[in-house]
This record gives C-alpha cells, sequence and structure tokens, in this order.
C-alpha cells in the first residue's frame, strides 16, 4: 500500500468521527430551538416510523440503556408529546403511543432533517453521495465482524 493511500486510511475514522459530531451538534442546536433535545427528536423521530413501539423496542432502536431512554420518554411525557400504554398480556411492558399534540413537533423536524440533509450535502455530486453512501454501508458491515 502506498503512503498517500495509508494516510487517507489512517486518517479516515477521525473524519468520520468529526463529521458525525457535527452533524449531531448541528441538529441538537436547531431542535433546541424548537424546545427539544437531540435525543427528545430522535425519539420522536423512531416513533413517527413505527407507532407501535415498547419501551424495550424502542430503547434497541435508538440503541440507548433502557434507564436512558426513561428520562427521555420522562420529559416528552411531560410535554405532551407521548403516552405510556399498557400492553396486553405483560402488564410490565409498556407501548409508547405519539399524542396529537407531537405532529406539528415530527412536521417540523421532518422539514428540518431534510433542510440539514440538504445543506450537508451541498455541492456533492450524487455520484460521490452514491459511493459515500456504499462505503459506509461496508464500514458498518465490516465493523459487524469485529470479534
Amino acid at each position: 500500500m502506498n503512503s498517500g493511500l495509508a494516510a487517507l486510511r489512517a486518517v479516515l475514522p477521525s473524519e468520520l468521527s468529526t463529521a458525525g459530531r457535527k452533524m449531531r451538534t448541528v441538529f441538537d442546536r436547531l431542535v433546541r430551538a424548537r424546545g427539544l433535545t437531540l435525543s427528545r427528536a430522535r425519539t420522536l423521530m423512531v416513533l413517527a416510523h413505527d407507532s407501535e413501539m415498547t419501551q424495550k423496542d424502542l430503547a434497541a432502536a435508538l440503541d440507548v440503556e433502557h434507564p436512558t431512554l426513561v428520562r427521555v420518554l420522562d420529559g416528552l411525557e411531560k410535554q405532551g408529546l407521548i403516552e405510556r400504554c399498557a400492553v396486553d398480556g405483560d402488564r410490565r411492558a409498556k407501548r409508547i403511543a405519539l399524542t396529537p399534540a407531537s405532529e406539528g413537533q415530527i412536521r417540523e423536524l421532518e422539514e428540518l432533517s431534510e433542510s440539514v440533509r440538504v445543506q450537508m450535502l451541498d455541492g456533492i455530486p450524487e455520484a460521490d453521495v452514491a459511493t459515500t453512501l456504499r462505503v459506509l454501508r461496508r464500514i458498518g458491515e465490516n465493523l459487524d465482524r469485529v470479534p
């Protein structure tokens, strides 16, 4: 492997981390201006795509520990954006339901996400976006195989 390629491979993980951190920072700043946190916004977006999730399923989808999710849900419940509902046949499980009050927030979050996505990808050719997506998926697959 030539030294130029080795240097690129060495800096890639750091650049990926930096880009992800910047994306989260920007999105967090924008959702805070709307009375949410990044965690609450992510939770609402996941629930908007699957409104029949239990707390356990939601924690897995968000890749967070159960106690962390409980704190996020407490905040969303106080804001009137979600309800916890009993699950038939399992008195310990709770299904998370969006309230009608969440509809406007979710619509705003979807518009905000699209706006950030457009700005983030500004000036990047479609072919480069497709290649980047293919590479990132492969990196994820490779990382899944690490023992």
